[in-house]
C-alpha cells in the first residue's frame, strides 16, 4: 500500500509541476515537442515490456489482441467526442484529452502494481512522468494563453486548481486499478492491462506524436528514440 502511494504520488506531481511550469515559467515549443516525444518514447516500450508481454505470458495471444484492440477502439471514440466538443487545439480539449490519455495510464500503472517488480513498476511510473510533464506544461500554457484574465494572479490559480483536480482524478484511477482488481483472476487481469495499453499506444499515435512532431519535427525521432533508451535504463535500474 505504502509503495502504491507513493508511485501515485510521484507520477501525480508531474502533472502539478508541468503545469506550475506552463503557467508561471517558460518553455519554447521546441523543448516541449522534444520532451514530449521523449515521453512517447518511454511509454512505447514500457507499455509492451511491462503490460502486454506480461499478459502474453499470464493467458493467450488473442486474450491480449482483443485488450489491445478493444482499449485503442474505445480510446479513438472517445478522443473523437472530445474533439468535437471542445476542438482539438483548445485548452480545454488539451485538458481533456490528457484526462482521457491518464486514466488508463494510470490504471495500467495500478494493476502493474499487482504482482509486478519493482523493474516493471519503475519503468512505467517513471515513463508516465516523463508523459504528464511536458503534456500538463502545454495544456497549462495553451489554457493561460487562451484564458482572457490569464494575466490575473486568480486566473492562474483557478488553472492550477483544475490540473490540481486533474492530477485528484488521475490518482483515484491508479488506486482503483490497483485496489479493485487485486483478486480478479489472471485472464481477465491480462485484458484489462492490454485495453489500457491499447488505450495508450491510441493517444500516442493520435494526440502525443503529432503535437511531438508539429512542435519539434526535426529532433522528434531523435527525442524518441531516447526516450526508449531512458525507459530501458529505469527497468534496469529498478530491477538491479
Amino acid at each position: 500500500m505504502l509503495m502504491m502511494l507513493i508511485v501515485v504520488v510521484v507520477v501525480s506531481s508531474a502533472l502539478l509541476i508541468g503545469a506550475a511550469w506552463g503557467i508561471w515559467g517558460n518553455m519554447s515549443e521546441r523543448l516541449e515537442g522534444f520532451l514530449i516525444a521523449v515521453a512517447g518514447g518511454a511509454l512505447v516500450l514500457s507499455l509492451v515490456s511491462e503490460l502486454v508481454e506480461p499478459a502474453i505470458a499470464q493467458s493467450s495471444l488473442h486474450v491480449a489482441t482483443g485488450g489491445v484492440a478493444a482499449g485503442a477502439v474505445v480510446f479513438a471514440l472517445v478522443d473523437y467526442l472530445i474533439d468535437e466538443k471542445w476542438g482539438p487545439d483548445s485548452g480545454g480539449g488539451l485538458l481533456a484529452a490528457i484526462t482521457l490519455d491518464g486514466i488508463p495510464e494510470n490504471l495500467a500503472l495500478g494493476v502493474a502494481l499487482i504482482g509486478t517488480g519493482p523493474a516493471g513498476v519503475a519503468a512505467l511510473a517513471g515513463s508516465i512522468f516523463l508523459s504528464n510533464l511536458p503534456e500538463a506544461a502545454g495544456g497549462a500554457k495553451e489554457m493561460a494563453s487562451s484564458d482572457s484574465g490569464s494575466r490575473d494572479a486568480r486566473s492562474k490559480w483557478r488553472i492550477m486548481a483544475i490540473w490540481g483536480a486533474t492530477a485528484a482524478i488521475l490518482s483515484l484511477a491508479a488506486i482503483a486499478g490497483n485496489l479493485l482488481l487485486a483478486g480478479v483472476g489472471e485472464g481477465w487481469l491480462a485484458f484489462i492491462r492490454c485495453f489500457a495499453a491499447g488505450a495508450v499506444v491510441a493517444s500516442l499515435s493520435t494526440e502525443v506524436f503529432p503535437t511531438a512532431f508539429r512542435k519539434d519535427h526535426h529532433l522528434a525521432g531523435i527525442a524518441t528514440a531516447l526516450g526508449l533508451v531512458l525507459a530501458f535504463i529505469l527497468g534496469q535500474i529498478g530491477g538491479g
